[in-house]
Order: structure tokens, then C-alpha cells, then sequence
């Protein structure tokens, strides 16, 4: 059985991105970190996004992977455009990246079945789209990548009245500052 891992950037603070919308604040540039996420990320074949975290991550449809690229650059690469990908939106009519299919609604059954099934984990994108599988209980594992950076309010990486108990599995910091950790549910 697979398991549903959230895993994303945020604030010291706990947001995804701040008032303005904005995330740039996050790790973009930071090699150590990224190639950490990539050896997060190997066990993940299928990606569930929402709209508009899948339309920023679009990037890697098309992303360079020659020499002037870093490694973990084309790891990241490599691994997002051989995974599966589904979206959830309602205004989205068709993919723009290959494997990917848009889906209406989330369908928690839909979901539990597709753990089963799989032989790979798999992620789940944007803390909206998460926050439903998080009300579900279909979140095995939550990884924040803790920028340190206060933005004082936005897009919160966990909804507000959740509440489970974790075990801690990892915390790993990095010499920018930032904080990856791993908390599996009890």
C-alpha cells in the first residue's frame, strides 16, 4: 500500500505563500535542499495537485536538463515528467504535461483505492487539496520544508481545527536555515 505524504515549502510562521501570493521567499536557489527533496521525492510516482500549484510546477514539462543545469535540477526534472499527475479544478479543460489527468472533484474513495493499488507513494500538492485529504484521514505522512522566513500571514500550510497526533521520523536542518522535517500520523 502506498502513502499519501504532504510535503511543501512554508514560512517559519506556517504559510505556503504570503498575502501577496507570492512563495519566492522559498528554496529555489538552495542545491543542498533540493537534492534532499529529490531523495524525499524517489518514492513518489503520482503527484495530486490543485490548479494553481500544478500550474507553477508546469516548469519541470519543459525544464532543461542539459550540463548548465544543476543535478537536482534534472533529478527533479526526470522524476516529475515520469510520474503520474492529477489535478483538481473545475476550470481546468485539459493537461498541459504528459500523464496527467484533471479531475472535477476530490473523491476521498477514489483516493484510498488508488493507495491500495499503488505500488509507489504518492503526493499530494497545495495545502487546500491537502487540507481535504488531511479531513479525510488519507495523509500518512506531512513533510514541512521550513523556510526561515516570517511572512506574516497568506495561504497557512495546515487548515485551521486540525488536529492529530504525530511521531516525528526526521528533522533535518541545512546550513541556509531551512528545516526539512517528517512526521508520520500515530
Amino acid at each position: 500500500m502506498a502513502k499519501l505524504i504532504y510535503c511543501m515549502i512554508t514560512s517559519l510562521d506556517g504559510y505556503t505563500e504570503d498575502a501577496q501570493g507570492r512563495f519566492d521567499w522559498g528554496i529555489s536557489e538552495d542545491e543542498p535542499v533540493l537534492a534532499y527533496i529529490n531523495e524525499l521525492c524517489a518514492s513518489v510516482r503520482t503527484y495530486l495537485y490543485g490548479r494553481r500549484i500544478y500550474e507553477t510546477m508546469l516548469y519541470w514539462e519543459t525544464a532543461p536538463t542539459g550540463a548548465d543545469q544543476s543535478a537536482a535540477e534534472r533529478d527533479f526534472t526526470l522524476q516529475w515528467k515520469s510520474a503520474r499527475k492529477f489535478v483538481y479544478s473545475r476550470t481546468l479543460t485539459e493537461p498541459r504535461s504528459a500523464d496527467t489527468w484533471i479531475e472535477r472533484t476530490f473523491d476521498v474513495e477514489a483516493i484510498r483505492q488508488l493507495k491500495a493499488e499503488s505500488a509507489h507513494d504518492i503526493s499530494v500538492n497545495g495545502p487546500e487539496l491537502a487540507a481535504q485529504a488531511l479531513a479525510a484521514g488519507l495523509v500518512d505522512e506531512i513533510c514541512p520544508i521550513v523556510c526561515p522566513v516570517i511572512v506574516g500571514g497568506g495561504k497557512r500550510f495546515l487548515p485551521d481545527g486540525l488536529q492529530l497526533d504525530l511521531e516525528l521520523l526526521e528533522a533535518r536542518p541545512f546550513a541556509s536555515g531551512v528545516v526539512v522535517m517528517r512526521y508520520a500520523r500515530r
